[in-house]
């Protein structure tokens, strides 16, 4: 009696890592929870609406020194001659668009490229220098701006770039309140004293991608009832 306890014992003991192995067993080939795994940044939704990718698209369009930046009234330039440190500098470029330059005198920068402007500065040149190079590089830029108004998200100034849309710039503001009237705004156009009011139907805009014409400026009011 005395050794058959040992032995019932074992056995339990046998039985149990028996049970306990197939348990892991059945734990393994069983199907495991999904696994959420991070999504790429390249598959991620993007949280930005695509009007302000638009609108964030025109900067590289719009930054200085590239084919399609224009000059403006308050920029900064600096004119290098090559071999001739006494016609380089930098010059701001006036209210009236105008700046000054040694031989030529004044001339107009506003509206140029930087190439454009290098084109007509050798050309001017060559009544005093043979085969001018001349170089223009924008050091500074003047911040264009427009304004918004009313029931808006932001109110207050926006960043103009050249070329944005209505649409584009209360997106940048925001976006509209629920209060607002979007068949009701309009923009204030030209300097004040003689602004133009211009009716813009946001709605429509939104809807089929109506702009109804309306070509921003710097220093543009948009109205939000």
């Amino acid at each position: 009696m005395q050794f058959r306890r040992p032995i019932k014992t074992l056995g339990s003991i046998l039985g149990a890592i028996v049970v306990l192995s197939a348990a892991g067993s059945a734990q393994q080939t069983g199907t495991r929870p999904a696994i959420s795994l991070p999504v790429p940044p390249s598959q991620a939704p993007s949280a930005v609406p695509e009007v302000q990718t638009s609108a964030m698209a025109n900067v590289s369009d719009t930054a200085p020194n590239s084919s399609q930046y224009v000059i403006a009234a308050g920029d900064t330039i600096q004119v290098a001659v090559w071999k001739e440190p006494s016609l380089s500098s930098s010059f701001p470029v006036r209210p009236d668009g105008m700046i000054s330059l040694a031989l030529i005198g004044d001339l107009p920068a506003a509206g140029f490229t930087p190439m454009t402007l290098s084109t007509d500065i050798s050309a001017r040149l060559k009544k005093y220098i043979n085969q001018p190079n001349v170089t223009v590089t924008v050091l500074s830029v003047h911040v264009k701006q427009v304004y918004v108004l009313g029931e808006v998200q932001h109110v207050g100034p926006v960043t103009f770039l050249t070329g944005m849309s209505p649409l584009q710039v209360l997106s940048t503001a925001g976006g509209l309140t629920p209060y607002a009237n979007g068949k009701k705004i309009y923009i204030l156009h030209g300097e004040p004293g003689k602004q133009q009011k211009i009716p813009f139907d946001y709605k429509k805009a939104i809807r089929d991608g109506n702009q109804q014409g309306v070509s921003l400026a710097a220093g543009d009011t948009i109205v939000v009832p």
